[in-house]
């Protein structure tokens, strides 16, 4: 091991992803697997039978107390008040132009106690604008005591329910429950990053090994396998569940990136509102859509996207799609051109390479 990669983060599982065989890649300050046996084999799996991830690097920070509400429905763009005890939803932490300081998810545990979940390479900054706006309430960055796995593909219950008394399959999407796993108490929560129905399991940090292990040797026998940050970006992408840092950041707003469905007028003020409503009224000029290649190339982040001579937008991600068996990818242009069926063309080492929007996600699960 290098000096650089000691100085890098590692979860509880690193050793366990080296003794697997694990490329081993830098990501966000951490020291994660990128893939065992090949991005291919992995994505597929988890199409068609599970993937088991490691995602203990992500953040997550509690709000408790009587101010926890009023301190959520002022930070993010979604409708906190609208959540049940056990309920989940998909929101944004909005600056005041109307941008991602990041996403994240929100859970209700409780009356006066809710879990966000945050990007890794965020945390620091995240707590930091957490505690900085939502005065009110007590803001706990639980990060470094929670860990968090991820079982994930059409077989993610069946291989979980053999470790839990839980009955998984009364759990809705975007729903969580207290349980236990593998023996240990855990917060078993039904989503994922990956466009396929699964469940991410939140335990204590010093536990997550076992649970691992356990996870592994009973999905065994119905094909799973670990997964790295490699079959995650392609799984995502096909799914179009935006990555921060590519398809979405501080320089485009929630209603640009085409999430306007987790921006809720109706319940007040927040952070951007007044932004995103004057974008609102004037109409966007630009939009995150999704298109395939035409032609023969693989669009890569920051690849320019024309239109005849002009360049009317920029790749924000990009790749081979290991279950369409096409090139994807996304990318913001300006609105005029965002139409589903536009024929584009992306610069790939200054060539334009023939492209069309299509319509997302690419690709949908059989519910």
């Amino acid at each position: 091991m290098t000096l650089s990669e000691t100085s890098l983060k590692q979860t509880p599982l690193n050793a366990a992803h080296r003794a697997l065989g694990a490329k081993m890649v830098p990501f966000g300050g951490w020291d994660m697997p990128v893939q065992y046996r090949g991005i291919l084999e992995e994505h597929r799996a988890v199409r068609s039978r599970a993937g088991l991830f490691d995602v203990c690097h992500m953040g997550e920070v509690e709000f408790r107390g009587a101010g926890a509400l009023p301190a959520l429905q002022r930070l993010t763009s979604n409708d906190v008040s609208k959540l049940q005890i056990g309920q989940i939803q998909y929101s944004a932490l909005t600056t005041e132009a109307g941008t991602f300081v990041d996403d994240l998810t929100v859970y209700r545990l409780a009356e006066d106690r809710y879990l966000t979940t945050l990007n890794a390479s965020n945390v620091e900054k995240d707590v930091r604008w957490m505690r900085e706006h939502g005065k009110g309430a007590e803001i706990v960055d639980l990060s470094g005591e929670t860990g968090l796995v991820a079982i994930q593909g059409p077989r993610a219950l069946e291989i979980l329910q053999k470790l839990t008394p839980v009955n998984l399959a009364a759990i809705p999407n975007f729903w969580c429950t207290r349980g236990t796993a593998a023996g240990e108490e855990a917060l078993l929560s039904r989503t994922g990053y990956t466009g396929e129905d699964g469940f991410e399991i939140y335990l204590p940090l010093h536990r997550v090994a076992g649970l691992w292990s356990a996870l592994l040797e009973a999905g065994a026998p119905l094909g799973l396998v670990p997964c790295g940050l490699g079959a995650r970006d392609t799984l995502r992408l096909e799914a179009k569940m935006a990555l921060y840092g590519n398809d979405i950041d501080d320089r485009h707003t929630v209603l640009e990136a085409d999430l306007g469905w987790i921006v809720k007028w109706q319940k007040g003020d927040f952070i951007g509102r007044e932004a995103l409503a004057r974008q609102k009224a004037e109409g966007i000029r630009r939009k995150l859509v999704g298109f395939e290649m035409v032609g023969r190339g693989i669009a890569r982040p920051h690849y320019p996207i024309v239109v005849g001579v002009e360049r009317v937008g920029e790749v924000t991600s990009g790749a081979p799609s290991p279950w369409l068996n096409k090139n994807i990818g996304l990318g913001y242009v300006a609105i005029e051109h965002a139409a589903v069926g536009r024929e584009i063309a992306i610069l790939i080492r200054d060539q334009p390479v023939a492209a069309r929007i299509v319509q997302t996600p690419f690709y949908k699960r059989a519910r």
